[in-house]
């Protein structure tokens, strides 16, 4: 295990929840880190390059601009899409202003968590959604396996010349075989060159672990490797290389320190696992690949105990990782 010190941590701000990051560049060149915060039902935005807050946006509510425990986020070009556990939808605004541009999901989400998205062609995304409705009580109790072809939804989504918002439902996948269904979902990532998605199943209760199906929703068979994780996996990264490598970076969820492990793109073999000086409990990360003023190589974003924002240098996590270095030239 190696320990690689965070570049900052951010001012706590424990009241907020914070769950999931997306990075978005302004016009300007800063870099923005856009943060879900589930109990104050908002987004926090971060400065990348220094942790500092400088903005929050949104308030509880079922209307345009509101949230209702906000969860998964993504960017794709000027548009930040925010996965809504409780509105059952995922909201889509335009950036910088945060102008609602519509939303989509309803009439099939039922407890969406996580988001993961692509251009297919110009202009047309293809959007994953991970959907990890429950049963019981407490809402801990895990559906029917036979449910369980619904923890991954399919959503194609466009913009018109408007600028409207066009959404077409495309259905849902999730293996239901006892020792392979996908249990408890929340994060999921992609690598289209690769025709992988993977899934994390965070049910500890049988095994957590990031599981891979192809873009058509067919699981392979393949996880992550056996006791990869000694806790919930949780969030998931891709850091592509110039040369078409590249590695998978997956939260361990443990305390008192996250453990980060990273795995070769391709392949999928263990190639090491890293820890902070005080990260913990992780929820969300976001890898921004691009150069900034204070990462030159660029950065991994991660959330540190729901309540604050810390930052690595991927140059240092490729050092002392023995990495190609070609990664963050």
């Amino acid at each position: 295990m190696q320990r690689i010190a965070e570049h900052y941590v951010s001012d706590a701000m424990p009241e907020e929840e914070l769950d999931s990051l997306a990075t978005w560049t302004t016009e300007d060149g800063r870099t923005w880190v856009i943060a879900s915060a589930k109990s104050t039902h908002r987004l926090v935005v971060f400065d990348g390059d220094s942790g500092e807050r400088l903005r929050t946006f949104g308030e509880e509510g079922p209307g345009a601009g509101q949230f209702n425990r906000p969860n998964g986020v993504a960017v794709h070009g000027d548009h930040l899409f925010v996965v809504e556990r409780d509105n059952r939808r995922v909201q889509v605004l335009n950036l910088p202003d945060f102008t609602p541009a519509g939303s989509f999901g309803t009439a099939e989400l039922r407890s969406p968590y996580g988001i993961w998205l692509t251009e297919t062609e110009p202009g047309e995304l293809e959007i994953y959604i991970t959907d990890s409705f429950m049963y019981g009580k407490k809402f801990d109790e895990v559906p029917p396996f036979d449910e369980l072809d619904e923890r991954v939804r399919r959503y194609r989504v466009k913009f018109d010349q408007a600028g409207r918002l066009r959404s077409t439902y495309a259905g849902a996948f999730g293996d239901t075989g006892e020792r392979s269904a996908l249990r408890m979902v929340e994060s999921i990532g992609g690598d289209p060159v690769n025709d992988r998605l993977l899934v994390a199943d965070e049910d500890r209760r049988h095994e957590s672990t990031l599981r891979e199906y192809t873009f058509s929703g067919k699981y392979t068979g393949r996880s992550l490797p056996q006791d990869s994780f000694g806790a919930e996996a949780e969030g998931v990264a891709l850091w592509t290389c110039p040369d078409g490598g590249g590695y998978w970076i997956a939260v361990d969820q443990l305390a008192p320190l996250t453990i980060f492990h990273l795995f070769d793109r391709v392949t999928l073999k263990s190639l090491g696992s890293f820890e902070g000086a005080v990260t913990a409990h992780t929820d969300g990360v976001a890898l921004h690949a691009a150069a900034t003023p204070s990462f030159p190589g660029g950065a991994l974003f991660a959330v540190h105990d729901d309540k604050s924002l810390v930052a690595f240098d991927l140059r240092e996590v490729a050092r002392t990782l023995g990495l190609k270095q070609g990664c963050v030239e």
